[in-house]
């Protein structure tokens, strides 16, 4: 990994769920309030790495609303446990996107990197669901390209030649952050794009509630403050 020129790049691109909303909270309380309610003690890295292998799975396949991949991710892992939620305990899930945290880090960090740059969100997710999270965040982003839009899921290159369109800036001028390497570096790398792994997970083994992958970003820091203070020195 190598040190970056932060003054070459106008546009920072993010993923936002992993990397501002701490969607691994989200995931596990929806997870464990189904299995707790019935008595199903489960390990934590153990459920995350079970709904990233339903999430990944289905979000390759026919294009569907993500509060319908989260409802399906949940089904399919409590399948797996032997446990069949009820329709209405999918639905919460579906639909608890908005609830789920920011990392305590995120909003000063946006705040503080959209005083120098153009900030954009490319993301697995809905539109409104999204918008939820961007409030939760207090972001008031430039672009954003959200998975209903696009009709697929990251890592689909599609995600990103979709920002490529909205944004209309040369490529080695957009710097794009993200916490999945397999959602976000793999792509952003196959597209020429430089990249800031936001290792949200380093203090922890696997790769949580998304699938492991290999990517080679330009430069790794553990959270968006330290990324922040970094581009804006």
């Amino acid at each position: 990994m190598t040190t970056l020129d932060f003054g070459r790049f106008d546009v920072l691109t993010f993923d936002c769920y992993g990397t501002l909303i701490d969607w691994e909270a989200g995931i596990l309380a929806g997870l464990h309030g189904v299995l707790d309610a019935r008595g199903v003690a489960a390990d934590d890295e153990d459920l995350l790495e079970r709904y990233a292998r339903h999430e990944a799975a289905i979000e390759a396949g026919p294009y569907l609303r993500y509060r319908e991949v989260l409802a399906r991710s949940l089904a399919g892992v409590c399948a797996e446990l032997g446990v069949e939620p009820r329709a209405e305990e999918l639905a919460a899930f579906g639909g608890s996107v908005g609830d789920w945290p920011a990392f305590p880090d995120s909003a000063a960090a946006l705040a503080r990197l959209q005083e120098r740059f153009k900030l954009a969100v490319i993301t697995n997710c809905d539109d409104d669901l999204f918008a939820a999270s961007a409030r939760r965040l207090g972001a008031d982003f430039d672009f954003v390209i959200t998975a209903q839009q696009v009709g697929g899921y990251k890592p689909s290159l599609r995600n990103f030649e979709v920002a490529f369109e909205r944004i209309d800036r040369p490529r080695d001028r957009i710097l794009h952050v993200a916490q999945s390497l397999f959602h976000d570096h793999v792509p952003a790398r196959a597209l020429g794009l430089s990249s800031v792994w936001i290792d949200r997970r380093h203090d922890r083994p696997g790769s949580g509630a998304t699938p492991p992958a290999a990517a080679a970003p330009d430069l790794a820091v553990p959270d968006m403050a330290t990324f922040a203070e970094l581009a804006t020195a």
